[in-house]
């Protein structure tokens, strides 16, 4: 079988299993989301091993697969978080600002400090703990997105400020890595941090003011052409270099450029044009492949012995220490109790940003392979758990406990 047809073969029951399994989740009143995290454990390592079955196997290129597949997760992930900027309100960001930025920079605190601590009982010293804390700052705000979608809760009080906190945990996680990182294995040492700020810096900048400014005009331009879905391909396209740009150009993760494409296109009177367009799109075919990817990147086998204590003690320090630190910047920002729990709560998932944080680490040397395979089970878990958490958050009364 050609590496073609082995693609398509896998794509065929990937996106099958996951449209089953958010089938069968919605039945049981569960997020679509949860059952499509479950089946891609069901696929992955853990019992059938989907990409390594003998005939989807190149023997020229043993990780041809599973590295195609992987590629088309990370497309799902940019165009879900498109999808996600296009729900922002940038009136009712405006006024989550404080709460916003009070809950990303306690979320990226807290977890930082627990996680290097925890580790220490366990024999990481130095920058291998560090870095574990480091991995359990990041935030992936795109489970809580899709299900705050499900609940028609996006555009909430909380939803925005945990949208807008995710965006400043995002840049704080990617501006400490980069530092961390220049600090821990380059001979310039901390003379490299002013320029990774300034760099930062200067996308931000460049990409909010393209965004805000160039976008709604261009897309209703490109609307009024002659041209067979010109609307969908520039909206692509644009969330594409907006991903690229913000890596390439800003050292910041892709879902950031794509976030803020998002936001710029929200603010077109095209807006429900546009998300129809990339709708079908992202739902269809790539959202389901991001989902599944991450459960077929576990193993349960790996959960015995001291692997297993360790990953319960990070899986509780990872939902504790978001928790605590982003609902405690959220109420210090004015929210009550409530509204600073569904923050702190939409926090917890680390997400493919976990991953691209320990995946850095792994290729910088700073943590062992060993470990990223438990950082892996701890990603799942969070990323399982945090839309059974939301939706129970949200679904309670409301009571004031301010």
């Amino acid at each position: 079988m050609t590496p073609f047809l082995q693609l398509v073969f896998s794509l065929m029951v990937i996106i099958t299993a996951a449209k089953t399994g958010g089938w069968l989740a919605n039945r049981l009143r569960q997020p679509a989301v949860l059952g499509e995290l479950l089946v891609g454990v069901f696929l992955g390592p853990s019992v059938l091993d989907l990409l390594h079955w003998p005939f989807l196997a190149n023997p020229v290129d043993p990780h041809l697969l599973t590295e195609a597949v992987y590629e088309l997760a990370e497309l799902g992930v940019v165009c879900l978080m498109f999808l996600a900027g296009l729900e922002v309100d940038i009136r009712e960001m405006q006024r989550a600002g404080r709460v916003a930025t009070l809950a990303g920079v306690s979320g990226v605190i807290v977890p930082l400090a627990l996680g290097a601590l925890v580790m220490l009982p366990f024999g990481y010293q130095g920058n291998a703990a560090l870095f574990v804390g480091m991995i359990l700052t990041a935030t992936s705000v795109s489970i809580s997105a899709q299900t705050l979608l499900e609940l028609g809760m996006l555009r909430s009080r909380e939803g925005i400020a945990l949208l807008g906190a995710a965006v400043v945990d995002d840049v704080l996680v990617i501006l400490l890595l980069s530092i961390f990182v220049a600090v821990a294995t380059s001979s310039a040492g901390l003379a490299a941090v002013p320029l990774i700020l300034l760099r930062m810096l200067i996308y931000l900048g460049v990409a909010v003011a393209v965004s805000f400014l160039v976008l709604p005009r261009l897309a209703d331009w490109v609307d009024r052409q002659s041209i067979s879905e010109g609307l969908a391909a520039l909206v692509l396209v644009v969330a594409l270099a907006f991903a690229w740009t913000a890596e390439v150009g800003g050292g910041l993760a892709a879902i950031t450029g794509a976030f803020i494409a998002g936001v710029g296109f929200g603010r077109s009177h095209l807006h429900a044009k546009i998300t129809r367009s990339m709708h079908t799109i992202t739902y269809a075919f790539l959202v389901p492949i991001f989902f599944v990817s991450i459960g077929l990147k576990t193993d349960a086998h790996l959960l015995t012995g001291p692997n297993l204590l360790l990953i319960m003690v990070l899986v509780v320090v990872a939902v504790i220490s978001k928790v605590v630190g982003g609902g405690l910047g959220a109420r210090l920002g004015g929210f009550t109790n409530r509204e600073a729990l569904r923050v702190g709560l939409g926090m917890i998932s680390r997400g493919e940003v976990g991953l691209i944080v320990a995946a850095v680490g792994v290729n910088a040397g700073l943590i062992q392979p060993e470990l990223f395979s438990s950082i892996t089970f701890i990603v799942l878990i969070t990323t399982l758990i945090t839309p059974l958490f939301l939706r129970r958050a949200f679904a309670e009364k409301e009571v004031s406990y301010a």
